[in-house]
């Protein structure tokens, strides 16, 4: 059955430093500087995304309109010189009617740490850090910012941990990252994660169960090795923080080509007992560049994923296979201050060996950028469909501020 979900989001920064059509890093927000020329600082960023749904497809109690704060949080970082830096990023997701606390805490509070880490420098354009952070593995869509994203949201499977071994795409760790020439690169060294999502039992229920560390043990199952290298044959991108940009909105001229894995050792439990190892990999291309001198871009990518989970692993968005996914934009000509159209397309495939099928899922949309990624309505249609079940058509609508 087909649903329609409407989606408001707004995003609420204090004292705003930087505004312009084409801005996609972390370069506004409120500075506090501690020395005259900047060097010695604190910046703080925030943002809130608001929703409003209707979702036809729900039981006859359920309500089919809702009110949720789809994602609240506070980023902020500081160096007081070149040789370290710290970094938090904390807030709460999916806060609505069901979940919330009646006061506040208790078992129902949801706000958490997303990132806590800091870094030191070793060299110049060579550092390493530790916490809780997002250096990740496996592809550019796993390392996605989400205040600058093409399409309406990211691709699901590209964040292809996030809940089994980690805490929301972030493990706790060791880091390196830091770049050759063009060639930049990302490895970590990781804890898992006991608690999972997947709470099933894989003698019992008979499945391959993402849960090898709660089951076998932290010494056989509790560590996981990432890494990500990508090569940028045109203008370089910043890699000062892990969260990559999905459209530069013809700002930039890049051109991309990377590579990534991640191997959890005895990740899952297979339904005999015995422990297997999850190993992920990808290769993906990412260009973006304007067209001309009227202001037109275009922005794609594709992603090739190999999914090893252990033996017909299947879990909500999470199976073993294959996955080729994509999606192109074109920014269509105007002034750069002037509000703008960005049509796209976006395609998902992959491989469920576990029902020896294939999933597919179709995205059209748009976004109206009234300040770049800043200030952008986003508008888009998709349908998903598993196997031989029909499919399931979303339509959302976002409103998106973030300064």
């Amino acid at each position: 059955m087909k649903k329609i979900v409407f989606g408001l989001a707004f995003s609420l920064l204090i004292i705003p430093l930087a505004f312009s059509q084409g801005s996609t890093e972390y370069t506004g927000g409120y500075k506090v500087k501690f020395n005259e020329d900047g060097s010695k600082y604190l910046r703080i960023i925030a943002w809130g995304q608001f929703w409003a749904q209707y979702n036809e497809d729900v039981p006859d109690d359920v309500s089919q309109f809702n009110f949720s704060i789809r994602r609240a949080r506070v980023l902020t970082f500081t160096q007081l010189n070149k040789k370290f830096l710290i970094l938090t990023h904390w807030g709460l997701n999916s806060l609505n009617g069901n979940n919330q606390s009646p006061l506040g805490f208790g078992e129902n509070a949801q706000l958490f740490f997303h990132d806590f880490w800091g870094e030191w420098k070793v060299v110049d354009n060579h550092d390493i850090g530790a916490g809780l952070h997002y250096w990740n593995g496996i592809s550019r869509l796993n390392n996605q910012s989400t205040l600058n994203m093409m399409t309406l949201d990211n691709n699901r499977q590209s964040w292809a941990t996030i809940g089994l071994s980690d805490q929301f795409a972030r493990h706790i760790g060791v880091y390196a990252k830091g770049k050759f020439g063009k060639l930049q690169y990302r490895v970590a060294f990781n804890e898992a994660g006991t608690s999972t999502l997947d709470t099933r039992d894989p003698v019992a229920d008979g499945v391959t169960v993402y849960g090898g560390r709660r089951i076998l043990g932290s010494a056989d199952a509790g560590k996981v090795l990432q890494g990500y290298f990508d090569f940028n044959f045109l203008d370089q991108e910043s890699n000062f923080l892990p969260y990559k940009v999905g459209s530069y909105l013809g700002s930039k001229k890049v051109f991309n080509i990377g590579a990534g894995f991640f191997n959890h050792a005895n990740g899952v439990v297979e339904a005999d007992g015995e422990g297997a190892d999850v190993n992920i990999f990808a290769v993906d291309a990412f260009y973006d560049a304007p067209l001309g001198q009227d202001g037109s871009a275009i922005t794609a990518y594709l992603v090739y994923q190999n999914n090893d989970y252990g033996e017909n692993y299947n879990f909500g968005p999470y199976a073993t296979g294959n996955m080729v996914y994509g999606h192109v934009g074109y920014l269509v000509p105007g002034p750069a201050d002037k509000t703008r159209l960005q049509p796209y397309v976006s395609y998902n495939n992959r491989s469920i060996d576990a029902i020896d099928d294939n999933a597919t899922r179709f995205g059209l949309g748009a976004n109206i950028f009234m300040t770049g990624h800043h200030s952008k309505l986003s508008l888009e249609y998709a349908n998903s469909k598993v196997g031989d079940a029909d499919g399931t058509g979303v339509f959302t609508v976002q409103a998106m501020i973030y300064l």
